[in-house]
């Protein structure tokens, strides 16, 4: 990873203040291995309140691109990214340890997919928008609706995606006119710093998109300093980063835990539910917030459909990433991340589980665990109700689909779900009860990659959303704007107050408002 180690050198040395970083540097480790990459600089508050200075005064010049500059700018960026693909997807690799199809699917195809929507969309979404009203005191005005940036922007980043989940929500805030400091996690921060070079070879000015390596320290300090914070992670965390942003009165949109439930129908196509309950749930290793985590099958397909995942998931080969093709399931990116793997597993076998195949970790250099398959499960079991973020199935029988609805419910999360079943009326029924953000019917995560959706959760899952008109809006605040065309050197209703003229506005006010009939 020779040109991932000078790039990272060459990063460092442009480091805004590092006299502010502390303890020397943050290593970087790839999981598959177990070497170490490269280092970051491990950025302090005083770093961080100087990048944010430099971020404001950035801001404006960046604003007045207008849309079509700053899209110009983004199609670029679209096409650096492709023309740097492998490039990117080797600095993914080296930081997670994911296959290099995870990198390319969900990584490459997803930002591609995202420089060119918000490029071509961010004018529409937040085009001033004319308002008619009710209110006769404004007839002949012109009534306005507007958005503006914000100013600058915290974005702080999971290790899971480095390039979806982290640099992703920078997109759309700079398509949006903002500034943005991105805190990427301090295992996967590679990515991150090689996305802002390539925007810079793009045309982005100076200071507009900044990155700051770190540890938790850093990302506390940036809800300090910024106007709006954007976190994925984990519902304990995104908690904090809440509570922080209340106190300052600024606006914070988080994405958080995920313990997506599958509910597979009776008349479900099962060899397709199977395929999908096995990819997506062993896809980037599990660790995914809209990962497949737990299944309810009713019992007369129930036997069936855990004999076709098991042999799928058996086959399943788990390794060092050597190239397309060579493994389908990579490593374990987070260290702790393997412990509260293994603990759900050895939980539910203590509580009377079985494990069809896998439920080890796998010996050697790196960190993997083997993909598993879990049954006779409950929701006694943290397999059920916390999030695992690991290669692990488990399944559980139930007699029928109110009884998948009531256990998939049952849960602090409401990321996403899914439902298959052949009769697609009554699975999309089923879905519209089920407490999620997002529901597939006959699929699973494709939601995802549909930008004009909103991507949000219920419950603990988080708050607000990304995608769609709300993904670009919520970098913005809203200006009312009223013109008075018409304009009198004074309105009847002012001062000097006279009984005629108020007589008057009583009967219009009644004659408007008081003709609806009462129950």
């Amino acid at each position: 990873m020779a040109s991932v180690e000078q790039h990272v050198e060459e990063e460092i040395l442009q480091a805004p203040s590092r006299a502010s970083a502390t303890n020397g540097g943050i290593p970087v480790e790839n999981p598959a291995t177990g070497e170490i990459v490269a280092t970051v600089p491990d950025l302090g508050a005083e770093a961080v309140a100087e990048m944010a200075a430099r971020g404001r005064a950035a801001q404006p010049e960046w604003e007045a691109y207008g849309f079509d500059g700053r899209a110009r700018v983004l199609v670029r960026a679209q096409k650096w990214l492709m023309d740097n693909a492998e490039r990117v997807v080797e600095t993914i690799v080296s930081e997670t340890g994911k296959t290099y199809e995870d990198a390319q699917l969900a990584e490459i195809g997803y930002a591609g997919n995202a420089f060119g929507f918000w490029a071509k969309m961010g004018a529409e979404y937040l085009a001033d928008e004319r308002v008619k009203s009710s209110q006769v005191l404004v007839k002949g005005k012109k009534l306005l609706l507007r958005y503006r940036p914000l100013g600058l922007i915290g974005v702080i980043g999971p290790w899971n995606y480095p390039l979806t989940n982290s640099f992703g929500d920078c997109i759309p805030a700079l398509m949006a006119g903002n500034s943005v400091i991105l805190k990427p996690s301090e295992i996967t921060p590679l990515t991150s710093m090689l996305l802002a070079e390539g925007l810079r070879e793009c045309g982005l000015p100076e200071n507009v998109l900044q990155i700051a390596t770190g540890r938790g320290e850093t990302g506390a300090a940036l809800v300090e300093h910024v106007d709006m914070i954007m976190f994925t992670g984990s519902t304990k965390t995104g908690r904090k980063v809440a509570e922080e942003a209340a106190k300052r009165l600024i606006p914070a949109s988080l994405e958080l835990g995920g313990k997506d439930p599958m509910l597979v129908l009776s008349d479900a196509d099962l060899e397709r539910a199977a395929n999908f309950a096995t990819y997506y749930s062993m896809q980037n290793a599990g660790q995914t917030c809209i990962s497949i985590e737990r299944v309810y099958v009713e019992e007369p397909v129930y036997d069936e459909f855990v004999a076709k995942v098991s042999e799928k998931v058996r086959a399943l080969r788990v390794g060092k990433p050597e190239g397309y093709g060579s493994v389908e399931v990579g490593a374990i990116t987070f260290p702790p991340q393997l412990e509260t793997i293994k603990d759900h597993v050895a939980d539910a076998v203590q509580k009377g589980a079985r494990v069809l195949t896998g439920g080890k970790q796998v010996p050697g250099a790196g960190r993997f665990f083997e993909p598993t398959v879990i049954v006779d499960v409950d929701h006694t079991m943290k397999c059920m109700t916390e999030e695992t973020f690991g290669p692990t199935l488990p399944i559980m029988k139930v007699h029928d689909a109110d009884e998948a609805v009531r256990l998939a419910n049952n849960s602090h999360y409401g990321l996403g779900a899914s439902v298959f079943s052949k009769d697609t009326a009554r699975g999309e029924a089923i879905a519209r009860r089920l407490d999620a953000g997002a529901a597939n019917v006959n699929d699973a995560m494709i939601n995802y990659t549909v930008l004009e959706l909103p991507m949000g959760g219920a419950k603990a899952s988080g708050l607000g959303s990304r995608h769609g008109a709300g993904g670009i809006r919520k970098y913005c605040s809203q200006q009312a704007i009223v013109v008075t065309k018409l304009a009198m050197k004074k309105e009847p209703f002012m001062y000097p107050y006279k009984a005629r003229t108020s007589r008057m506005l009583a009967g219009l006010f009644k004659f408007m408002y008081g003709r609806g009939k009462r129950d």
